[in-house]
C-alpha cells in the first residue's frame, strides 16, 4: 500500500483520454498515475503508452498504472476520465481515500458530479473536453486537439481551479480557467446530444456534419429541441453558436470516430444517458417532454443499439 502526495496527478479511466493525458503531462515532466477504476486489487506496474497526433507525430512515454486499492490514501489532484455512468461506484469507493484532494470530471454531459456532491466530496471541478480520441490499440491512442479545455468550479475556489490548470495544461492537452462553466456544459452538451446519437446510428464519424447538409439539419432541429430545455433552466445558447461549435468540432475531427460509436463496436456501455436521455429527464421534470421527441427518439435508438450489440 502506498498514498500520493499533493504534487501527483492521479488520472481515473485508461482510456482514450486517460492514456492521452498521462502521456502528454509524463513527458511535460509532472508526476502522474494512471489508475484503472473498475479494476479491484493491489496491481502496481509500468506500460509504454504512444500518442498519435495529426500528421503521424507519435509522441511515447512511460506510465505508472495502478488500481484504487494500491493507495491507503490518496492526496494530489484526481482527474476522472472515466466513463460517467461507473461515477457512483468510484464516489463510494474513494471518498475515503481522497479527503480534501480535488477532483477534476473530464465527462460528457449533464449531471456527472452529482454522485460526488451526494457523497460530501468538498472540492469538485468540472472540465469541458475539446478535443477528439480514439483508441487503436491497447498501447496507442489517436489524439486531435480541437481548443483549449475550460474548467469551472463546482465546489471549490478560485485559487486552487489555477492551480489545477497550470498543473493539467501541456502544450498538446491544453486547459483553461472558465468562469461561467454552467453554460459550457451545456453548449457542449447539446452538442454532444448531436454527435453521440447521429453518428452512433449512421455509423458515420465526426465529419459528417460539415459534409452532409442533409445532416446538418438532422443536427439543427436536436440543437433546437435542446436550446428550449436549456433555457429553461436559465442557460441562454444561440442556434448559431452551438451549430458553429459543431461543425468547428466536425471539421477538426474529420475522421475521428465518436466515444460513442467505439463503444458499440466493442460492446461497452455508453454514456448516452448523460446527453439525450439526461436532457429528456429534465425535460419531463419541467413539462417540457413533447419539446424534445426527436432527441428522445434518437437517444433510445443509440440506447437500444448498444443494449442489443452489448447482449
Amino acid at each position: 500500500m502506498d498514498s500520493l502526495n499533493t504534487d501527483k496527478i492521479f488520472i481515473i479511466g485508461p482510456g482514450a483520454i486517460g492514456k492521452s493525458l498521462a502521456v502528454f503531462l509524463q513527458l511535460a515532466g509532472k508526476e502522474v498515475v494512471l489508475l484503472r477504476g473498475s479494476v479491484r486489487n493491489n496491481s502496481y506496474y509500468t506500460e509504454e503508452i504512444s500518442v498519435e497526433m495529426p500528421g503521424g507525430i507519435i509522441h511515447t512515454a512511460k506510465i505508472k498504472i495502478a488500481t484504487p486499492d494500491y493507495y491507503s490514501q490518496i492526496e494530489g489532484t484526481i482527474v476522472f476520465a472515466n466513463k460517467s455512468f461507473g461515477n457512483e461506484r468510484l464516489a463510494g469507493l474513494l471518498k475515503n481515500k481522497i479527503n480534501h484532494s480535488p477532483i477534476v470530471l473530464l465527462q460528457n454531459g449533464l449531471g456527472v458530479e452529482r454522485s460526488f456532491i451526494e457523497h460530501n466530496f468538498t472540492n469538485i471541478y468540472r472540465c469541458v473536453l475539446f478535443v477528439t480520441c480514439q483508441v487503436l490499440n491497447d498501447k496507442l491512442v489517436r489524439f486531435k486537439p480541437v481548443d483549449s479545455c475550460p474548467v469551472g468550479i463546482e465546489r471549490g475556489n478560485s485559487g486552487q481551479l489555477e492551480n489545477i490548470v497550470n498543473q493539467l495544461t501541456t502544450e498538446h492537452f491544453k486547459f483553461n480557467v472558465e468562469e461561467n462553466i454552467a453554460t459550457v456544459v451545456w453548449k457542449k452538451t447539446i452538442v454532444n446530444c448531436v454527435f453521440n446519437s447521429v453518428c452512433s446510428l449512421l455509423e458515420a464519424d465526426n465529419g459528417i456534419f460539415y459534409r452532409s447538409k442533409t445532416a446538418l439539419m438532422i443536427a439543427q432541429r436536436i440543437i433546437s429541441e435542446c436550446r428550449i430545455i436549456a433555457k429553461e433552466k436559465q442557460i441562454n445558447l444561440s442556434q448559431e453558436e452551438i451549430t458553429e461549435s459543431l461543425l468547428k468540432i466536425s471539421k477538426l475531427s474529420d475522421g475521428q470516430l465518436i466515444s460513442t460509436l467505439q463503444d458499440i463496436r466493442n460492446h461497452r456501455e455508453t454514456e448516452i444517458d448523460t446527453l439525450n436521455a439526461e436532457i429528456v429527464r429534465i425535460a419531463a421534470q419541467i413539462n417540457k417532454l413533447n419539446e424534445v421527441k426527436e432527441t428522445r427518439l434518437l437517444g433510445e435508438l443509440v440506447k437500444l443499439k448498444s443494449n442489443t450489440n452489448h447482449s
